[in-house]
């Protein structure tokens, strides 16, 4: 009998070294102290990107460089919170990283949901994940982890069909192939999953006190985004329900 194929040669223990070296410690400048004045830093507005990159930057300043370009329009409020992201998601960082980070999101929570970049957003849900005070905030924020990283996937791998993000696909052409795995098929139209994977992290966001609210904002904008599978799900099922109508 003929061994199985891996996808990836070598086992899952194999993709380690590559999570690993993404990890690597960000070196350079000190953060600001713990106790920065954080509306200060809402207030000023961020310098222009120089172009191109100056030589001889030190991997902080190479981060905030890039910062300075995907935040431009922003303040040094929306930058800081993106440098702490960058140190949080390495092995080691400064000291100080996550209770500035803490700090931050505890007193500036609502200027930080109605002015970081969704993306941002979910960058901040995926920190406290390791990053969470309490057992509540880490388990949700793992959770949402999983969810946002399984989105990015399956959307790239869509992307690749050539339908637009708001284009669902035709029920008539679906391919019946068995799922992987040996898992139970999955009915478009009728099935509840989506219920079970988006009920319990809005449920469970009610008894997470530091991302509770972040939580909530975010799958509410996913509830509003027109691209996702779940609105294409949607608009498919609206779809059968008038053909049956008729």
């Amino acid at each position: 009998m003929n061994k199985p194929q891996d996808t990836f040669p070598g086992g899952i223990a194999s993709l380690l070294p590559q999570y690993q070296k993404r990890r690597a410690l960000l070196t350079g400048a000190d953060l600001p102290p713990l106790d920065v004045d954080l509306k200060a830093l809402a207030a000023t507005p961020l310098p222009p990107q120089t172009l191109p990159r100056p030589d001889g930057l030190t991997r902080v300043e190479k981060k905030r460089h890039m910062l300075l370009g995907e935040l431009a329009g922003h303040s040094e409020l929306a930058l800081l919170h993106g440098l702490l992201i960058s140190h949080l998601r390495k092995h080691t960082y400064p000291a100080s990283a996550p209770a500035l980070f803490l700090r931050l999101w505890t007193e500036e929570e609502a200027w930080l949901l109605a002015n970081l970049p969704t993306r941002w957003l979910i960058s901040a849900v995926i920190t406290f994940a390791e990053h969470g005070i309490t057992e509540a905030d880490r388990n949700l924020a793992a959770r949402m982890n999983m969810l946002f990283s399984l989105m990015k996937i399956y959307e790239a791998e869509r992307c690749f069909s050539g339908n637009a993000a708001q284009e669902p696909f035709r029920t008539q052409n679906r391919n019946k192939s068995p799922l992987p795995m040996g898992m139970k098929d999955f009915s478009v139209l009728q099935g509840d999953l989506e219920a079970h994977l988006l009920a319990p992290l809005w449920r469970d966001a009610e008894s997470a006190p530091n991302i509770g609210t972040l939580t909530r904002h975010l799958l509410t904008i996913l509830n509003q985004d027109d691209g996702t599978v779940f609105r294409r799900f949607a608009i498919m099922r609206d779809r059968a329900a008038t053909l049956r109508s008729t």
